[in-house]
C-alpha cells in the first residue's frame, strides 16, 4: 500500500510519524499516563472489547499517593499467588524453562546494575508506541543500533517488541483482569512492562520465572520496590491460567469475536476478513493465524542487475514461489546484505511485486508506446521494479508522490533508472494524458499488511475507511483521465476490505464505462486468487500480504 496522496488528511499524521521515528526520543517520562496509545480493541460504540469495561476512567498521575496505596493493596492481596513462583506459566511443560540470560539479567538488576538490554529495548519500543504513536518498525532498528544489540539479543528484543505490539488487545484484557482495574487506570510506564511480561508468559516459550523476574527487575530499576510489587502480583495472576484458559474466560461468545480475541485482532478487522473470504469464511482462523505470525523477509532482485537465483545464492535465501524476482529470507537485517547495499536488490513483499508485474502483463488495445505511470508511488518499491523493466525495454516511468520527504524516498529507490519523480497530488498531477499503463496502488487501511506493521491493527478504525474510500475513488478517476484509449489501469490495495476493493472497482466500471479484465490471468502460475474478475492474495494461501488487484481497460 502506498500512502499520502491527500494533502492535509489523516495520512499527514502518518507521514509526520515517519519523519520523526528515525531519531526516537528515548526519554523516560514516568509521569505520563497515556495508558492505551491505540491499544484497545474498539467496537463501533467505542467500547473496549478487550477488557469488557467502559473506556476512559479518570487516571491518577504516576507517583500519586492513592495509586501507590492501590498498588500496595493489590500486591498484598496476591501474596499467595506470588508464593507459587516455582510454577511454569499457564501450566506449560517443564522443558520451557527460563533462558539463562533472563535469570542473569534479573540478578544484575537486583544488584543495581542495568536491566537486561533486550527487554529494555522492547520496553522502550512499547513506550514509544504508546506515548508518541510511534511506528515500532522504525523505532526498533534505531534502538538496536544505538545500544549495540545484535545476534540473539537483537532477535529477542525484536520478538518481544513486535509480538507485544501485535497482541495488545489480548494482553490488555489479561492485565485488566489480573489488576482488578481497567488499563486506563494503570500508569503508562507500568503498563508497558506488564504488556511485555504477559506476552512472555502467554505467547512465548520463555519460562515463567524469567518472564516475571525480569519484568519486576525492569520496574524496580526505574520506579522502586512498591511498583515492582504491583507488577509482580499482576504477572503472577496472569500466569495462573494457560492461554487457552484466558481465551475461554475473556473472549466474546460469538465465533468471529472469539477468533479475533484469540489471535489478537480487533473484531471489526476479523469481520472484514470474513466478509472478503465470502463462501470460504471457514478459513478465517487460518488468515488470523498467518497474520499473527512473524513473516519472512521478501527481497526483490532488480531486473537487469541480478537474478533471483543469484540473489538467493548470495544471501542464503530461497527463491520465491510466484514472482520471478522474489527471494525469501528467514530473518536478519537485510540492510546489511551487499546486494541491497549496492542497489541490486531491495526489500519488497512478493505480493507487491506481483501487482507491478500484472500491470506490465495486461493486454493493451494497440501498441505499447512506453509511457507508464505510477500514480501513488511512495515509498518507491513498485516504481523501482517498473523502472528496471522499463529500462530494459527502452521505456520511461513517471512516478507521482505528494509528500516531499516520501518523494525523496522514491528518488533514492529509482536512482539510475528511467523514472521521473513528480511531487504532486495524484488527483491533480498536471501530467499530460496518453499513458499506456497506469498503476493506482491506492492509500488504504493496510489491513492486508498487518503482519508487517505490528501496532497498526490497534490504530485503524472503521471510521478511517470512509475517507479512504473517497480518496481511492478520486485517484482511480484521475488515472482514467490520464489513460489513453486502449490503455490499462491496475488498481490495487494492500487490503482485502470489500469497500476498498471490489466496491471501488464496481463503481468505476459503472461510472467510467471501463472494461474489467480477468486479473487472475495476469498472475501466471499463482493459484487460488478468488472467483474473479479481480484477484485477491492472502498470507495463509500465498505467503504474501493480502493484496487486491483489478485491471481496467479503456475502450477505444
Amino acid at each position: 500500500m502506498t500512502r499520502g496522496n491527500r494533502p492535509g488528511d489523516g495520512n499527514a499524521r502518518d507521514r509526520r510519524r515517519e519523519e520523526r521515528e528515525s531519531a526516537p526520543n528515548r526519554s523516560a517520562e514516568a509521569g505520563r499516563a497515556r495508558a492505551q496509545g491505540g491499544g484497545r480493541q474498539q467496537d463501533g460504540a467505542g467500547r473496549s472489547q478487550a477488557t469488557g469495561r467502559r473506556s476512559g476512567g479518570g487516571r491518577a498521575e504516576a507517583g500519586g499517593g492513592d495509586r501507590d496505596r492501590d498498588e500496595r493493596r493489590t500486591a498484598t492481596g496476591r501474596r499467595s499467588a506470588a508464593s507459587r513462583s516455582d510454577r511454569s506459566a499457564g501450566g506449560r511443560p517443564a522443558a520451557q524453562t527460563a533462558p539463562r540470560q533472563g535469570a542473569k539479567a534479573a540478578g544484575r538488576a537486583h544488584r543495581g546494575e542495568p536491566a537486561d538490554p533486550p527487554r529494555s529495548v522492547a520496553r522502550d519500543v512499547l513506550r514509544a508506541v504508546r506515548e508518541r504513536d510511534a511506528y515500532a518498525n522504525l523505532v526498533l532498528p534505531a534502538l538496536l543500533r544505538e545500544r549495540g544489540l545484535s545476534g540473539r539479543d537483537a532477535a529477542l528484543a525484536t520478538e518481544l517488541a513486535y509480538g507485544a505490539c501485535r497482541s495488545l488487545g489480548l494482553l490488555d484484557a489479561v492485565i485488566a483482569e489480573g489488576a482488578g482495574r481497567s488499563i486506563e487506570e494503570i500508569d503508562g510506564p507500568l503498563l508497558d512492562v506488564l504488556r511485555l511480561g504477559v506476552y512472555q508468559l502467554l505467547r512465548t516459550r520463555i519460562g515463567a520465572h524469567a518472564a516475571v523476574d525480569t519484568s519486576v527487575a525492569l520496574t524496580r530499576a526505574e520506579f522502586g520496590a512498591g511498583k515492582a510489587g504491583f507488577v509482580n502480583a499482576v504477572l503472577r495472576r496472569a500466569g495462573e491460567k494457560t492461554p487457552e484458559q484466558w481465551v475461554d474466560a475473556l473472549a466474546p461468545a460469538d465465533p468471529v469475536g472469539r477468533l479475533a480475541f484469540e489471535y489478537a485482532h480487533p473484531t471489526w478487522i476479523a469481520q472484514a476478513f470474513a466478509d472478503a473470504l465470502g463462501a470460504r469464511a471457514t478459513e478465517l482462523r487460518d488468515v488470523l493465524a498467518a497474520d499473527d505470525a512473524r513473516p519472512l523477509v521478501h527481497l526483490v532482485a532488480r531486473p537487469g542487475d541480478i537474478t533471483a537465483e543469484e540473489l538467493a545464492l548470495v544471501t542464503g535465501g530461497e527463491e520465491g514461489r510466484w514472482s520471478p524476482y522474489a527471494v525469501y529470507l528467514d530473518g536478519g537485517d537485510p540492510g546489511k546484505l551487499e546486494p541491497v547495499r549496492e542497489g541490486m536488490a531491495a526489500v519488497q513483499d512478493e505480493g507487491s511485486q506481483l501487482v507491478a508485474l500484472a500491470l506490465l502483463g495486461a493486454p493493451l488495445d494497440g501498441p505499447d508506446t512506453g509511457r507508464w505511470l505510477d500514480l501513488c508511488a511512495g515509498p518507491g518499491g513498485k516504481a523501482a521494479l517498473l523502472g528496471a523493466i522499463a529500462g530494459i525495454d527502452g521505456f520511461r516511468v513517471d512516478a507521482v508522490e505528494p509528500a516531499a520527504h516520501r518523494a525523496e524516498l522514491v528518488r533514492k529507490a529509482v536512482r539510475d533508472l528511467p523514472v521521473d519523480v513528480h511531487v504532486a497530488d495524484g488527483r491533480a498531477s498536471g501530467l499530460a494524458p496518453g499513458y499506456d499503463r497506469i498503476l493506482v496502488d491506492a492509500p488504504c487501511t493496510g489491513l492486508g499488511a498487518l503482519r508487517r506493521r505490528p501496532e497498526a491493527r490497534w490504530r485503524r478504525t472503521q471510521e478511517d475507511v470512509r475517507d479512504l474510500v473517497v480518496l481511492q475513488r478520486e485517484l482511480l478517476t484521475a488515472a482514467w483521465g490520464l489513460l489513453r484509449p486502449g490503455g490499462v489501469v491496475v488498481y490495487s490495495t494492500c487490503s482485502p476490505h470489500l469497500p476498498e476493493t471490489v466496491s471501488i472497482v464496481a463503481d468505476a466500471v459503472r461510472r467510467l464505462g471501463a472494461e474489467q479484465l480477468d486479473t487472475r490471468e495476469l498472475l501466471p502460475g499463482v493459484t487460488d486468487t478468488g472467483d474473479g474478475p479481480g484477484a485477491q492474495l492472502w498470507p495463509h494461501r500465498h505467503g504474501t500480504d493480502a493484496m487486491f488487484l483489478a485491471a481496467l481497460r479503456k475502450p477505444r
